[in-house]
Parts: C-alpha cells; sequence; structure tokens
C-alpha cells in the first residue's frame, strides 16, 4: 500500500499495537519517565548538528541571546529558550538547516563581585554555574547544536577580543584619551552612558559620579550616522519600540557651530547649536563647570572667584547626570568674570559655569537665549540676566513675509501685537514656537527654517561658524578597572608610547587570581601582578608595562554571533566563508533591556567588520524578537519580595514539556507573564490527553488518509494550513489553541465517531506530535515513536495542507436585528450578498422579531453576517 506522505528522513521503526487497551489499563503520562528516556537518544544521535558539509539544506540563523552564569537557569531563561526554540525547531520543519547555537557570557562585575564575597577565584565561580546551568539546559531540551558551545572567559574567545581590539586600534577607531567619565564609588570601575540608568549603575543599582580619568573608548560616532540611516533597513523586522530606543539614543541634531571669541584668550570657543536663527537673543554663555574650558577660565580668576567655583566643581561631580539635566530642579551656578563676544552683534556677554550644561555635549558650551530656551531662561530669572526676545510666535510662518515697523526715534522693531507676545522674564515661560524674527537686524522677518539656513550662511561667509551635526551618542568606553576581563593588548613603553601585543603573542592571559586583592579599589587588580605587567617592550626591547584594564564585557557580546560560525577554529576568530554561509542572523531572541546597549555596539562592530572587508553584510541581526517578563503577583520575582518560583522546581513538579508550552501558551511573546495566572498543572493535563491518542491509533503507518473521516482530515488540514503563518507572525499561543482543538477533535472521533482505528485519527495524531515538537518535545518524541517512527519528531517535514480540504463545505451565517442575534443559517462560503439577504427576511425568527417594525436598513458581509435595523412605522 502506497504512503501518502513523507515523513522527512524519518522511517517506520515497528508497526505500533493494532489493539487499543481498555482506558484503565492504558500506561498513565509519566513526564519523568520519558524525559529519562529521551535525553540520552537525542545526546547520542546528535539530531541539531550542522557540521555536515553535504548539507544541501536552505540554512537558517537563529539565535537567544546567551546567558551570563549567576546561578541555575531561572524563569525568564525558561520564557527566553522555550519561545526561540519554537522559532527553531519550525524551520527545520520547514526544510531548512538550522543553526541555532548556545554559550555563556561569563565575564564581568557580578562574576567577579560573587566570588569576592565568596572568597573564591572568579574563574571556579564562574565554571561551575556553567556546569550546572549547561546541565539544566540540556534538560530543558531546545535544540541548540551542542558541538558549537563558547564562553567568553575562555582564552580561546578572549583571544579574538583582542584581535578585535587591535583591528580598531589599526583603523583608528580604538584610542586612549583623559575625560570626565561614568563612577561607580561601589563597583570602582568606569561606565559607558548605556550603563547608566536613571543616574545609578546598571549593576549594583548606586549613584554614579563624575571622574577625570585616562580610558580607552571605541570611536563609535565615526559610525553614528550609518547606525542612525541604516535603523530603516529594520523596520517591520525590529519591534518599532527598539528601533525609536536606538534613534533617540544616536539622537542626531542638525544646526551650526558658531565661533565665539572669548576675551583675554588666544583661541575661539566652539559652540555647538541647533537655533542659530537666534543668535541675536543670546545674552550669556554657559560652559560646563566639569570640563577643561571651565577650568581654564577660572585660571588667574580672583581667589574669592576660585574658590567659588571649586566649591561648586565638587558639588557638581557628586550629582547624577540625570538630576543635572532635570527641568524640575533649581538652577545654580557661578559666573567665571569672564565675557565672550556675540559673533553677529559683537555685544559682550557673560560666562557662567552652570551644571545644567554637559562636558560631552557639544563642545561643552552652550550659548544662552533665555527667551526661547526654558532651562536657560530659568537660569536666567535665577540670575537676574537679561531676556530678549528674537522670535514674534504671534505670527504665522507661512505666506507673505510681514512688514516690519521701526520705531521712528530709535529705530527699534515695533513688535505687531506687544499684548500678544508675552515676556518670557515676566511669565517665567519661553517661547519655543514658530514664528518669525524680530529684534534680529538684517533677518528680521524671516521664518525659523529661512532664518537658519540665512544666519548660518552669514557666519560661514565670515568664518565665524559653518553648520554642523551633534549626536547625543558618545563614544564607547570600554576600560574597566576590574580583574575579570578581556587585558586590554597594549604595552606601554616610555621610548616607543603605546605599542599594540603582536597578534602572534595573543592571547594576553589573565593572570592567576591567586595572590591578588581583587576588592574595588579604584585601580584595577591586574596593576599588582607585577610579573605580568612588566614586560619588554616589542619594538625597541626596553622596559614597558601591560595596560592594566580590562575591557567592557559588552565587547564580548558584540560579536559572539559570529564565533559561533567557527567555535572550535584556534586559527581565525571566524572563518569568512561561513560568514557568508550562514550570517547574518536570521532570528535574534532576547529581552528588550538590551535595546540599547548590546544592539547598538553588536551593529557597530558589524560595520566595522564590513568596512574591514570580513563580512558582506552590515546589519548583525536581520529580525528581533523581544520576549517579556515572567513575573510572580504582578512584581518581578526576588527573594526579599517572597515571590520567587523556582524554575527546578516547577520542572520537578509539573515536567520540561508543561513549562515550556505555559510559556508559548500565557500570551503574545512580547507580553509579559505572571506566574500566578497560568497553569502548568492544567498544560501537563494537556500533555497527557495528547499523549494518550498516540496509544490509541490502531491503524498502520502506512494508512491510506483519504479513507478516513472527512471532518477530522478537514480540521488537521486546516491546522496544518494555518499554523506556519501563526508561527512565523509569533502567535504561537494561538497555534496552542489550535492544537488543543485538534485533540479534541481527535479525541471526539476516537470516542465518539468512527474510532480509533479510523485512518483519520493516525493522520491526525502524527500531525498532533509534530506540532507538539515546538512546544514540547519530550512528548512529541514519544508520540512519534508510539506511533511507529524513529526518532527524531525534530527532522519530521511539516506537511502539506490537502487544498481540497480547506474548501469549507457551509459556513454559519449570523443574522442580528437591530443588534441582536436572531437565526443562524447554513449558507455555501461562496453565497451572493443578495442571495444571503433574502434568506436572512425569509428567516421566521427573523420575521417574528421584525414584526410590524419598518426595515430602514440592511447591512450584509457574505457569507457570515446579515444586519438589519429597523424602526417603528409611522
Amino acid at each position: 500500500m502506497a504512503h501518502e506522505h513523507d515523513a522527512a528522513g524519518t522511517t517506520a521503526a515497528s508497526t505500533p499495537q493494532q489493539t487499543g487497551r481498555a482506558h484503565d489499563e492504558r500506561a498513565a503520562y509519566d513526564f519523568a519517565a520519558i524525559q529519562g528516556k529521551w535525553l540520552p537518544v537525542w545526546e547520542e544521535l546528535r539530531p541539531f548538528a550542522t557540521d555536515d558539509p553535504a548539507d544541501t539544506r536552505p540554512r537558517k540563523y537563529i539565535l537567544d541571546m546567551f546567558p551570563y552564569p549567576s546561578g541555575d537557569l531561572h524563569m525568564g531563561h525558561a520564557e527566553a529558550y522555550a519561545l526561540g526554540d519554537v522559532i527553531a525547531r519550525y524551520w527545520r520543519q520547514q526544510g531548512f538547516n538550522v543553526l541555532h547555537p548556545i554559550g555563556w557570557d561569563s565575564f564581568g562585575l557580578p562574576a567577579e563581585n560573587a566570588a569576592i564575597k565568596r572568597g573564591l577565584d572568579p574563574a571556579g565561580w564562574t565554571n561551575d554555574n556553567i556546569a550546572q546551568q549547561k546541565a539544566s539546559m540540556r534538560r530543558y531540551a531546545p535544540s541548540f547544536d551542542w558541538d558549537r558551545v563558547l564562553q567568553t572567559s575562555d582564552p580561546a574567545y578572549y583571544r579574538w577580543n583582542q584581535w578585535l581590539f587591535l583591528k580598531l586600534y589599526e583603523k583608528g577607531l580604538a584610542y586612549r584619551k583623559a575625560s570626565q567619565v561614568n563612577w561607580c564609588p561601589f563597583d570602582q570601575t568606569v561606565l559607558a552612558n548605556e550603563q547608566v540608568v536613571g543616574g545609578r549603575c546598571e549593576r549594583c543599582d548606586n549613584l554614579v559620579t563624575k571622574k577625570k580619568l585616562t580610558q580607552w573608548y571605541f570611536r563609535i560616532t565615526d559610525y553614528a550616522d550609518r547606525l542612525l540611516d541604516d535603523l530603516n533597513q529594520l523596520e517591520g523586522a525590529w519591534p518599532s519600540k527598539v528601533i525609536s530606543m536606538q534613534r533617540n539614543w544616536i539622537g542626531r541634531s542638525t544646526g551650526a557651530d558658531v565661533t565665539f571669541r572669548i576675551e583675554g584668550r588666544d583661541e575661539p570657543v566652539t559652540v555647538y547649536t541647533t537655533r542659530p536663527d537666534t543668535l541675536y537673543g543670546v545674552t550669556f554663555m554657559v560652559v560646563a563647570p566639569d570640563s577643561d574650558l571651565a577650568s581654564e577660565l577660572v585660571e588667574g580668576a580672583r581667589p574669592e572667584v576660585r574658590k567659588r567655583f571649586d566649591d561648586y566643581l565638587d558639588v557638581v561631580r557628586g550629582t547624577t547626570e540625570m538630576d543635572r539635566l532635570s527641568t524640575e530642579r533649581e538652577k545654580t551656578g557661578v559666573f567665571l568674570e569672564r565675557h565672550a563676544i556675540n559673533p553677529l552683534t559683537g555685544e559682550r556677554i557673560p560666562i557662567w559655569a552652570a551644571d545644567y550644561v554637559l562636558s560631552d555635549y557639544g563642545h561643552g558650551a552652550i550659548m544662552a537665549v533665555p527667551a526661547h530656551d526654558q532651562r536657560d531662561l530659568d537660569f536666567a530669572r535665577a540670575f537676574d540676566l537679561p531676556v530678549r526676545v528674537v522670535v514674534d510666535t504671534t505670527q504665522p510662518v507661512t505666506g507673505a513675509i510681514p512688514v516690519i515697523h521701526t520705531d521712528p526715534e530709535t529705530g527699534e522693531p515695533i513688535l505687531p501685537d506687544e499684548a500678544a507676545l508675552e515676556n518670557p522674564s515676566e511669565t517665567g515661560i519661553a517661547l519655543t514656537g514658530e514664528g518669525r524674527l524680530i529684534n534680529s537686524g538684517p533677518f528680521d522677518g524671516l521664518s525659523k527654517s529661512n532664518a537658519i539656513r540665512r544666519v548660518t550662511e552669514a557666519l560661514q561667509a565670515s568664518n565665524l561658524g559653518a553648520p554642523a551635526k551633534n549626536f547625543r551618542l558618545r563614544d564607547w568606553l570600554i576600560s574597566r578597572q576590574r580583574y575579570w576581563g578581556t587585558p586590554i593588548p597594549i604595552i606601554h613603553c616610555e621610548q616607543c608610547g603605546e605599542v599594540p601585543v603582536p597578534e602572534s603573542e595573543l592571547p594576553v592571559l589573565l593572570p592567576p587570581a591567586e595572590g591578588l586583592d581583587l576588592q574595588p579599589k579604584g585601580t584595577s587588580p591586574l596593576g599588582a601582578a607585577t610579573d605580568w605587567v612588566n614586560v619588554s617592550c616589542p619594538n625597541c626591547g626596553g622596559p614597558a608595562t601591560r595596560d592594566t584594564d580590562t575591557m567592557d564585557t559588552f565587547v564580548d557580546s558584540s560579536w559572539y554571533f559570529l564565533r559561533f560560525l567557527s567555535a572550535n577554529d584556534s586559527t581565525q576568530a571566524f572563518d569568512p566563508r561561513e560568514a557568508e554561509k550562514w550570517a547574518p542572523v536570521d532570528q535574534y531572541v532576547g529581552g528588550v533591556t538590551h535595546a540599547i546597549l548590546h544592539l547598538l555596539y553588536a551593529r557597530f562592530i558589524t560595520k566595522v567588520l564590513f568596512d574591514l572587508g570580513y563580512i558582506s553584510f552590515t546589519e548583525p541581526f536581520t529580525a528581533l524578537l523581544n520576549q517579556g517578563l515572567v513575573l510572580m503577583d504582578g512584581s518581578a520575582m526576588s527573594k526579599s519580595r517572597g515571590n520567587l518560583v523556582k524554575l527546578s522546581e516547577q520542572l520537578d513538579e509539573h515536567g520540561v514539556d508543561a513549562v515550556r508550552l505555559t510559556m508559548a501558551f500565557a500570551g503574545p511573546p512580547e507580553d509579559d507573564i505572571d506566574w500566578a495566572d497560568v497553569s502548568p498543572s492544567g498544560s501537563a493535563k494537556f500533555l497527557a490527553r495528547a499523549w494518550r491518542i498516540a496509544d490509541d491509533v490502531t491503524s498502520a503507518p502506512d494508512v491510506v488518509w483519504k479513507t478516513g473521516d472527512p471532518a477530522l482530515r478537514r480540521a488537521t488540514h486546516r491546522f496544518l494550513a494555518d499554523a506556519p503563518g501563526l508561527i512565523e507572525s509569533f502567535k504561537f499561543n494561538v497555534v496552542v489553541a489550535r492544537l488543543m482543538e485538534l485533540v479534541n477533535a481527535t479525541r471526539k472521533t476516537i470516542d465518539s465517531g468512527p474510532g480509533a482505528g479510523d485512518a483519520a485519527v493516525r493522520e491526525a495524531a502524527e500531525v498532533i506530535a509534530m506540532a507538539l515538537n515546538l512546544f514540547a518535545p519530550y512528548t512529541a518524541e514519544d508520540m512519534w515513536s508510539k506511533l511507529g517512527y524513529e526518532p527524531s519528531v525534530a527532522l519530521a517535514q511539516w506537511r502539506k495542507p490537502d487544498p481540497t480540504l480547506l474548501i469549507e463545505e457551509s459556513v454559519t451565517a449570523v443574522v442580528q436585528v437591530d443588534g441582536k442575534v436572531r437565526d443562524r443559517l447554513e449558507v455555501s462560503p461562496k453565497i451572493a450578498a443578495d442571495d444571503l439577504e433574502s434568506l436572512a427576511r425569509d428567516s421566521e425568527a427573523v420575521q417574528r422579531s421584525v414584526g410590524d417594525r419598518e426595515i430602514v436598513n440592511v447591512i450584509v458581509r457574505a457569507p457570515r453576517l446579515v444586519n438589519i435595523a429597523t424602526k417603528p412605522r409611522a
């Protein structure tokens, strides 16, 4: 008898039992036994290996954000890896060779702090946690290729971190400079801007201060335009929220650089502004108190001025950046008793130091236009500084340029409507709207956009300014004053300066932690490893020292997706030929908490590697799925709240498959899951119900399906048709719901229909097993075996639906009268609207409902709906 389907690499192993057993004789669904049975089989079969060069299937690269080994897996991991695995397993069923690797992001502060607290070596603590997580991950059964595992604290990995650093250094993208940096006083290390959240360290939640240090940076700002513009490539494939967060963080603005001469200073000061049109309204200048410019301007100042400035600077250094930028905060500052000259008016304006200006914004100084900027206005009112209106916001900005009348005695322009244009110095509200220029000499009457262009042209013609762009994005600070990270491969020589470690000497290994004091102290513990620090210069052979800082761990994760392609290659970071085969990542899965930090850095490094000729693509992750959080009783889980749910206990109580299925069924992936509101026990009952169907099937694997019950076959093929689109749009919960309906339909056919021997029952049971592979792999594999096939069901190809079974023989049309359902009609799916209306009007139930009322409107949506509206007859 000919077989109607292709099991895609699976063959019949044995004929299943031909007779069903009585309900009370059935074996119980024992998830622990099923897990114990199949895990070692998968270990031996390696069904998800991707190392066969003869494999000609099209490729897909599915990647989950790799975990940090802080302890055993938790509920958040359970959700992330369940959802990512649905996608990986789905694409295998669609005929793809799927690369789905796993590794550990194992360097960083949490491991080092935990090791210090316990008096342990960070390496030992980290490796123990990785071993624990790896065992739990295998039990959880994601379809990982376990031959491509990596951990970033392994010298075999961080050697290539150092190689990457050297490539950026050669290209001028890695550099060292002294500047004000974010400083975490608890962890005693610097932080990138992105690692300061709400003014606090993202790791320890302590307030962050500022400190001047010489640090290593990656010149990510050189790529700011590309990082922003290339987000257009990701529209529709990345969550819109993430794209907006990236755009806002890069923060491009356009305006002009304006040159202000400073009295008593040879070099002028350049100020960036988005509003060069308001230059005539500048009444003072503000410099960041922690900038080099401020320090220079107070040199030689009167002692009392210098003391006021120094005292103020001490306060500023202890103030968070968020507080400094707050519009609610009272404005403070110090007059430096220095003056600048307005390049357009020649007016002499005072220079103040104030904390609402940041040293890394633009050039660390701003021109203050208090009439049209709220923070400038608040400062001006606090210190009784002049406020000059130069934009009349009561005037329209479209149409003809209005005539500007002037006072015949003074020559000053007369405002068109003095009463309408309120004085900001009195109201305390800056005039920030559109309008036309006033009090601006030759530019009076121009609209904002025209004035920006004309003023910029005038500045450029006089060599006093030029068009400019500015970015919120700052260069990536990668230095860390801690032990547990990648050593920076630079040697410092008094004769030669900075000398890169030759590539042939990589990796620069971390010295053993034994004997080092790892307690945070503001300088790297590596400085105490004198035998490690003191070396000979590779250039001149003279005495030299290693750089004692380690790299930010976001460097580790900025390119790890490429290392997976050549995880066991000791000759190169990754093979460009493998990158051509697999990369970029087709689907990336992880938390939205990395929407700025990790994704931005990975995008930057990808563009650098593209420019260096190592890869042929410019974006690392083609599509992105963010999963929500797993909560308990509406709050994040924690021991202190008493609402911590341990994944290991849930797995012991309900089984791996029930937990995985619950994660998929809980709702859309991006939504948070409240564990108090879901039912893993309910999932377990459903799995047992599905699993028993395989026991009940009595037909042979080669039965002709088309001889089976038509109703069940239609339900099966509708599921086959609908599930792929739902999976690809991440509606996993809907697929589970549809699968539950199919299980119910199959059970109904077995118990009260044609019976367990019907061919359609076998067909449905096989489809159920294949679909369960996405969510509950242990149960699916056991069903597949009971149905007579060899493992693994994960390699079985998704079946194509029979189009003849997708044609509905009839549909139910709902008939409403004045919004209330009065009848349901079984009609052809192809019924015409006029015919459906006639049937509805002829319905006895409808006629009774209408009675003697007048029908005033009929809306027909064939073949599903007729809505009749009535009113009392006159």
